[in-house]
């Protein structure tokens, strides 16, 4: 089972649109796939017509099993989301008073990795769409994960909230034995804009190094996806925005593999 973890530290960059889209292209490609919803605002959970307001199990409820001591199976937190191959653990908002919960909890900073070690046999890919902070949510996020996937909005602002980023992973990766891959992937490109040409020239030069090659662009389609609550590659294959994450998918899964090969020898 391989995790991703969707994450900036600035909201509105599509981080939700990338994980819903990079879902449903595994999920379309046979890959049994899980999404997990960490945002207490719900946008992904929303995305497939749950109320955060409402559910009575939630991903909250990982971290409240670990405050009550008790044991909790993941699958009773799992809902469907009409898509095949696609189940998604959903978020509630009391997902919000966590930080102030986890400084009095042992083990808070891994319950997310120890529940999804319990169902590692059931999915192959299992994606994490974050809160655009960091706290004890974005900390387990990152450490379940093998490898980060950056979306940032092709404008000046989003480009500082990737600074801010970049330094909570070095944070990050020295507390982490294991080595972290990340991919910052340019998105809502329009080409006819001088802000997302600029935009994108200063990823290049600054960030070179773990920029993907392509950019998401500004595609209609995605809104007409979230509205109906169908991940694009389900609801128009051949919209211009799906082959752009079709494109970047490919790359990752190559990338996976290389990294595969490259721990074996």
């Amino acid at each position: 089972m391989k995790v991703w973890t969707v994450a900036n530290q600035k909201g509105g960059v599509g981080k939700t649109t990338t994980t819903v889209a990079l879902g449903g292209l595994l999920a379309a490609w046979g890959f049994r796939t899980l999404l997990v919803d960490v945002d207490p605002h719900g946008s992904l959970t929303s995305y497939f017509r749950y109320d955060p307001d409402a559910l009575d199990e939630s991903t909250y409820s990982l971290f409240q099993a670990l405050a009550d001591k008790r044991e909790l199976d993941p699958n009773e937190v799992f809902c469907d989301t009409g898509t095949p191959g696609l189940s998604l653990m959903p978020a509630s908002v009391a997902l919000a008073t966590l930080d102030r919960q986890s400084a009095k909890l042992d083990g808070m900073g891994l319950v997310l990795k120890n529940s999804l070690a319990k169902v590692q046999n059931q999915f192959d890919y299992v994606l994490i769409d974050c809160p655009p902070l960091l706290g004890v949510l974005l900390i387990n996020a990152l450490a379940a994960c093998e490898h980060l996937v950056v979306p940032v909005q092709t404008e000046f602002l989003a480009i500082k909230g990737l600074e801010r980023m970049t330094h909570t992973l070095k944070m990050v990766l020295k507390a982490r034995r294991a080595p972290l891959a990340y991919t910052i992937v340019p998105t809502m490109y329009d080409k006819r804009t001088r802000a997302s040409i600029d935009s994108l020239q200063v990823l290049k030069q600054n960030f070179m190094d773990h920029l993907w090659h392509g950019v998401i662009p500004v595609d209609t389609k995605f809104r007409e996806a979230s509205r109906a609550g169908i991940p694009p590659a389900f609801f128009d294959p051949k919209a211009r925005g799906v082959e752009a994450y079709t494109r970047l998918l490919e790359d990752m899964l190559q990338d996976s593999l290389g990294e595969k090969h490259a721990a074996a020898s």
